[in-house]
């Protein structure tokens, strides 16, 4: 088995030559059921698209919108939505697909979906008809492939997604509270497509279509599979990754192209002397150019060994140092393949990651989101209400990807740093559609945004230092000098929209980079005068810099700037409009202090937080590392390195909640207990000053006095859930997993 390095040069998304199947044109639907099949013409499908969610046919929706893209390659797709994983029998009902199975989770985690970040079972899921709970397993992609493979034993299976994504390679799991293998060995799956798989997707359908087999695709960037352990390619070279970045040095800082060392000769004074150095500056230069073009190459033939699976799941050092490694190899343009075993013995295989996905033009961003959707739920669902859509009809995602970094967040892992924009023009006639077709339009669009609100259209100054770029955010520690935060193309596709015919409102719901958006006044203005209904939602996510600085986020100052720019323009304007901030409790490295700090700060600034997030370790995130190994992979990794607490317990997980939500009387008791503990009674008391009372309202807390003490219990009422905290479009698809952890929540 052989395979040449992964193309750098991508081919275009709509330059293949359609399938056969292209005669059969649109459907209104992808067909459900074999009815449908009928009425289309089909007598088979080509591929079968089974996943965890409802189907919506909107671009918000990964398998309508992988769906889609497919049928306009010329295949035929069909879809099983949440079919009943008993047995095997719901995975027939389209009969045996052509080329494969195309297998998720839908558009969350299935582990986020069903359970709170305290692990107890949700009531409902806003992905489903009446969001009517349990219509999915635990851990569905495994569950799924596994009765595809019942169903058909010879169908080739790929899987993909969020929950597929996260779980390339091995990772700490919450629920089980383990480090768990890969999830292409446990699904037993052909091929494991990773990212915002639309290249991936499209080429290696279009290879199987003409007959290559599926196990000789091993080229294509953005998938994984299983292989022989030691099998790599002949002419490719395996390094370890201890020899790369040693445990214990510190992150790889990223690469000047521009750098040169100065020359050692001195200046001569006469010009025919400055003329030789001159001749020799070039030479320099010409030579390092040579050779960095020559360490690309070899890099693009080399292959990075993890530790592997039964390392990292007995050795914390070394499960940091897997995930510092992993996240240095994110970067499209310098990443390189992975490869990590899993097994002892003659079963031993490795699992093989190429590298990342190459984003997007704007053309193709447009091509995939300008396809024939009905914008509506399948019919089948008839009069049924699915949350998510009602919450995400009237919005436009405009971009993909995030820069920011934050370690308790999966969208780099996910979706990349690089930003993938659609052009100013595809996104207005989206707007125009659904003025124009959607039922129920007011006239107000909900949402236009992404992943983070404010980051279209920006990237880095030099694409030769973005390809070379190692670092983990271009925000963080500070914002980077070579990143372009012009708001300019933001602020002129806001005016444009507003002004449409018919669209009395654009409000803004996806989150805001506040520290980016202070570069900027004339969008902070823009922002605030016409797309604010009133409350804005930002997330410092703490106060404490010992936090923070685990969370890779901006200190307070940039929360002071903004909000009293936003403040000046809402007088400005005339309005009475407020910030709504957010906060994460119990985050690796947060001690009681830090949270009682942050109370203060949330009673000083008269902040009574509705609903609170607690810390939920997601896979493949930095803080979940942190999380797992008590260590910073951030940093130096090592026995003696530095030590990051992890907030395990219910308890002190609850009393960090209740720090958030210092105003309930049903946290009190626990407040009381824990400020005593502190040493600080000098915030019980029932003036200004004081955190919490003295005196206990009655039926409130544990039911009776405070009088001779209590225990801890927490607030009953903070859920975990975030309301209102979902940007629209791709951010609800994804992002609200990846950022908070969270699935969404209608706006009051």
């Amino acid at each position: 088995m052989n395979a040449p390095a992964p193309k750098n040069i991508p081919k275009p998304l709509f330059s293949y030559r359609p399938y056969w199947a292209k005669r059969f044109g649109t459907a209104p639907f992808l067909p459900m059921s074999r009815a449908e099949m009928d009425t289309l013409g089909w007598d088979s499908c080509d591929i079968i698209l089974v996943n965890g969610d409802a189907y919506i046919d909107h671009p918000s929706f990964g398998i309508a919108l992988v769906g889609r893209l497919l049928e306009a390659q010329g295949f035929r797709v069909g879809i099983i939505s949440q079919p009943d994983w008993q047995s095997a029998n719901a995975f027939k009902v389209l009969g045996k697909p052509n080329l494969y199975f195309g297998v998720s989770a839908g558009n969350m985690d299935s582990m986020v979906n069903r359970y709170t970040a305290d692990k107890k079972i949700r009531s409902d899921d806003a992905y489903t008809p009446n969001a009517e709970p349990h219509k999915r397993p635990d851990r569905a992609v495994l569950v799924y492939s596994q009765r595809c493979r019942e169903a058909y034993p010879d169908a080739n299976i790929i899987i993909g997604g969020i929950e597929a994504s996260l779980r390339r390679i091995a990772h700490y799991d919450y629920w089980s509270d383990k480090v768990r293998h890969s999830i292409l060995p446990d699904s037993k799956a052909d091929l494991l497509l990773f990212g915002n798989a639309e290249r991936a997707l499209v080429e290696v359908t279009h290879r199987l279509a003409k007959g290559e087999p599926i196990e000789n695709i091993r080229d294509v960037r953005g998938t994984g599979y299983m292989v022989p352990h030691g099998w790599h390619p002949e002419d490719w070279t395996e390094v370890d990754s201890t020899t790369v970045d040693t445990p214990g040095a510190p992150l790889t800082q990223h690469p000047d192209p521009y750098a040169m060392e100065p020359a050692k000769t001195a200046t001569p004074p006469v010009a025919t002397a400055t003329v030789k150095l001159d001749a020799q500056l070039t030479a320099a230069l010409n030579a390092k150019s040579e050779r960095q073009a020559q360490r690309k190459m070899e890099r693009a033939k080399t292959v990075v060994r993890l530790p592997s699976y039964e390392t990292v799941q007995g050795d914390d050092i070394l499960y940091a140092h897997a995930s510092r490694t992993f996240h240095l190899e994110s970067n499209p343009g310098n990443a390189r393949a992975l490869v990590q075993a899993h097994g002892t013995g003659p079963g031993k295989r490795d699992v093989w990651l190429n590298p990342p996905p190459l984003p997007l033009s704007t053309p193709e961003m447009d091509g995939v989101y300008d396809l024939s959707y009905a914008r509506a739920p399948h019919p089948a669902y008839g009069d049924a209400k699915i949350p998510a859509w009602e919450m995400i009809r009237f919005s436009v995602n405009i971009m993909r990807g995030c820069f920011g970094g934050c370690t308790f967040c999966s969208i780099t892992e996910h979706e990349g740093r690089i930003i993938q924009s659609r052009s100013e023009e595809s996104i207005l006639k989206e707007i125009e559609e659904i003025r124009d077709k959607v039922p129920g339009f007011t006239g107000v669009i909900s949402d236009i945004g992404g992943p983070t609100a404010n980051m279209y259209r920006m990237a880095c100054k030099d694409k030769k230092i973005e390809s070379n770029c190692r670092l983990l955010s271009c925000v963080y520690p500070d914002i980077c000098e070579n990143l372009n935060t012009d708001h300019s193309a933001l602020v002129g596709l806001y005016r444009k929209a507003r002004a449409i015919p018919g669209v009395k409102k654009i409000l803004i719901g996806s989150g805001l980079r506040y520290d980016l958006a202070v570069r900027s006044p004339e969008y902070v203005k823009e922002l605030v005068t016409h797309h604010v209904g009133g409350y804005l939602k930002i997330a410092p996510e703490h106060t404490e810099q010992n936090v923070l600085s685990k969370m890779m986020k901006p200190g307070m100052g940039a929360y002071d700037k903004f909000k009293q720019m936003f403040e000046k323009f809402s007088k400005e304007a005339g309005k009475e409009q407020y910030l709504i901030p957010y906060f994460i409790a119990a985050h690796p490295g947060t001690t009681d202090e830090d949270m009682l700090n942050l109370a203060i700060w949330l009673k000083t600034n008269n902040f009574r937080l509705d609903q609170v997030q607690t810390f939920l370790p997601t896979p493949l995130a930095l803080a979940t590392a942190m999380y797992h190994t008590e260590k910073n992979p951030l940093k130096k990794v090592s026995e003696t390195s530095e030590h990051v607490g992890a907030v395990r317990s219910g308890r002190q997980r609850r009393l960090h909640k209740a720090f958030l939500r210092y105003h309930d009387p049903e946290n009190w008791p626990a407040l009381r207990d824990a400020l005593r503990a502190m040493g600080r009674v000098d915030l019980i008391g029932n003036g200004k000053k004081h955190l919490v009372p003295s005196f206990q309202p009655a039926g409130t807390g544990l039911g009776r006095s405070d009088a001779g003490g209590s225990r801890a219990t927490g607030s009953r009422t903070g859920t975990g859930k975030r309301a209102g905290r979902v940007g629209q479009g791709q951010r609800f698809n994804v992002a609200m997993t990846q950022r908070t952890g969270e699935p969404p929540k209608r706006r009051k």
